[in-house]
């Protein structure tokens, strides 16, 4: 790997510039991205310069798509005619279905390879990139192909970056996430609309540090979660039929000894996850 492309330098794209500086990569880090976020990413040291899709697509030998998901399908039917033959495109996409079926129709047999860094902060921009970010992280890889050299490479190096690497199928990618990512963010996101509707003004003043806990990724940005719900609709709706049966249940315990049954179960799951070695 001598020179990568990242497209969509913003936290994940910036992070990942930054986590290769860190771990040792001297090689030509360039950033397809706006002029806003290009400015940025070079003060930050995220990236070294700076092209057009066009032209990096030609230059690199890792292409990082770190857009959001509905212009990483779009970015996809771009780069067919444009890559070199022992080039590898990746992504880090937060669904991966709809993805790694645009790169089968799009990309050369065996030069794409899906993924997703289980890592993010409910900001965006290169701003705050971390180079840090991936560091004890789980990766989840969804290879369609046996591993080209290339793909190989790019491997070894998320391991320098201290990323815990996965590999599941797309399909089982998409239905873990909707209940690990997807579920909370939305619950996130209804509570604190369940608290905007309210008229009792006090709700704004009379909280505990769990509220604040409780709604920090109803601050995420709109717009990128529209492109992962829009991607993962089936599997979403799964999730929150689930979580709508385990409210009715919890809500009828209430008042009952079965309550306590209900908090020691997610008491013991919510242990469980905490442990050392636990990142999933």
């Amino acid at each position: 790997m001598r020179t990568v492309a990242i497209v969509g330098v913003g936290l994940i794209g910036g992070s990942f510039g930054l986590a290769l500086r860190k771990a040792g990569f001297d090689g030509e880090i360039i950033g397809v991205s706006s002029p806003r976020a290009i400015a940025a990413a070079l003060q930050q040291g995220a990236i070294s310069g700076e092209m057009k899709l066009t032209d990096a697509a030609r230059r690199a030998d890792v292409i990082y798509l770190a857009q959001p998901v509905d212009r990483i399908l779009l970015t996809l039917e771009q780069l067919g005619p444009l890559i070199t033959d022992d080039c590898l495109i990746t992504d880090a996409g937060s669904t991966k279905a709809q993805i790694v079926r645009k790169s089968a129709e799009c990309i050369p047999h065996g030069q794409f390879l899906g993924g997703h860094p289980m890592a993010g902060k409910e900001q965006r921009g290169v701003e705050v990139a971390d180079p840090d970010l991936f560091q004890g992280r789980p990766y989840v890889l969804t290879p369609c192909h046996p591993d080209t050299p290339q793909a190989g490479n790019f491997r070894s190096w998320l391991v320098r970056l201290g990323a815990e690497l996965l590999e599941m199928s797309p399909e089982e990618h998409d239905a873990t996430v909707a209940l690990t990512s997807h579920l909370p963010q939305l619950l996130s996101t209804a509570l604190a609309q369940t608290l905007a509707r309210q008229e009792n003004q006090p709700v704004k003043v009379v909280f505990g540090q769990g509220l604040l806990d409780m709604t920090r990724l109803a601050l995420s940005e709109p717009e990128l979660w529209s492109s992962i719900l829009s991607t993962n609709r089936e599997a979403i709706s799964a999730a929150i039929d689930s979580f709508l049966l385990a409210v009715a249940e919890l809500r009828k315990s209430i008042g009952t000894e079965d309550l306590l049954r209900v908090f020691n179960s997610a008491r013991a799951f919510s242990e469980e996850i905490r442990k050392p070695g636990c990142t999933t």
